[in-house]
């Protein structure tokens, strides 16, 4: 077995790489790559759990978690848990889904309506992601969801006509379809660039959490929060297979049970995180929107038209995915 280690320098600028083998049979830290910043709660709930795996293992297994994209950028983070170059990562499933539909069940919008509709969704979405994670060398420690997702516009969202038009920042193809069916204009950007692409005017209307609008400072570049549960999406963190299966057994069994607790307290921290970001953006000065019944009629129309398209893309497994969760 070989592994690559990439060590982040200070500047963030360059990194380099360098092999494990050897070392890690000397107790060398796991890697672990995340795109988010150490404020939010995803980059908290995991420096918790890696701590939770060193005081289970006694200290003979370690993980250094390098945050904020520093080591590897969102988009090459599943890859690198693949290859080798880092032991675990952390993604945002939906912007993987053009590897394979299932990981973009849970973006299809307003499919759930709240926590308990997400935690549903997220037992009957879990084998399916293992399944076809296992195949490719990955292993799957815990999901946790983000806060439901909400309208970023500059006027209030009196209808969907608001979105028409507007230059309308996405992140995964399920959120570049629904720009298309409401007449915006998709333009990708990362988190990372938010603030940048709004000030610029790349960008003037999105759809995301109100921890992502804290994240990123949305007050400085929007004007009205909607909140509109669009979505509930859920990040993976992975594990390399080849890496737990050389692990003793107790420490890999040490992972999994602590991957269990992370995951509860990651719901917790969740629910936590959506009433308190949205008072920020508030508090903030952000102007905290209502959707009126007409306008979620056409959003519920938009949300008919994708699952049916997600279940052509799916096929069988995602007819049963969808009749799983409405039984």
């Amino acid at each position: 077995m070989s592994f690559t280690r990439r060590a982040a320098l200070a500047a963030g600028a360059a990194t380099a790489l360098a092999p494990l083998g050897a070392a890690q049979a000397q107790g060398a830290p796991w890697q672990m790559a995340t795109p988010y910043p150490d404020g939010n709660f995803h980059t908290r709930n995991i420096r918790e759990y890696v701590a939770d795996i060193e005081q289970a293992t006694g200290g003979r297994l370690k993980v250094q978690v390098h945050s904020n994209a520093s080591l590897l950028p969102m988009p090459q983070i599943k890859a690198g848990v693949q290859r080798g170059q880092v032991q675990m990562g952390e993604i945002l499933l939906t912007a993987y889904a053009n590897e394979d539909p299932f990981f973009d069940a849970d973006a299809i919008p307003f499919l759930v309506r709240d926590f308990a509709g997400a935690k549903r969704l997220a037992e009957v979405q879990r084998p399916f992601v293992e399944a076809r994670l296992q195949r490719q060398g990955v292993g799957l420690l815990y999901m946790v969801p983000w806060p439901a997702a909400g309208f970023y516009t500059q006027v209030p969202l009196s209808s969907v006509e608001v979105l028409r038009g507007s230059r309308f920042r996405t992140f995964s193809p399920m959120t570049n379809r629904f720009a298309a069916l409401v007449g915006a204009n998709p333009v990708l950007v990362q988190a990372a660039e938010l603030a940048q692409a709004f000030a610029t005017g790349i960008a003037n209307a999105m759809v995301t959490s109100a921890q992502t609008g804290v994240d990123t400072s949305a007050w400085d570049y929007a004007k009205v929060f909607t909140p509109a549960t669009f979505s509930m999406t859920k990040n993976a963190v992975l594990v390399s297979r080849r890496a737990m299966e050389a692990l003793p057994a107790d420490q890999r069994a040490a992972v999994l049970e602590t991957a269990k607790r992370a995951e509860e307290r990651g719901w917790r921290y969740a629910e936590e995180a959506q009433v308190a970001a949205e008072r920020r953006l508030a508090e903030r000065g952000l102007q905290i929107g209502t959707v009126a019944p007409e306008v979620q009629a056409q959003f519920d129309q938009i949300s008919r038209t994708m699952a049916e398209e997600w279940v052509a893309r799916a096929g069988e497994d995602g007819r049963r995915l969808l009749e799983q969760l409405r039984g």
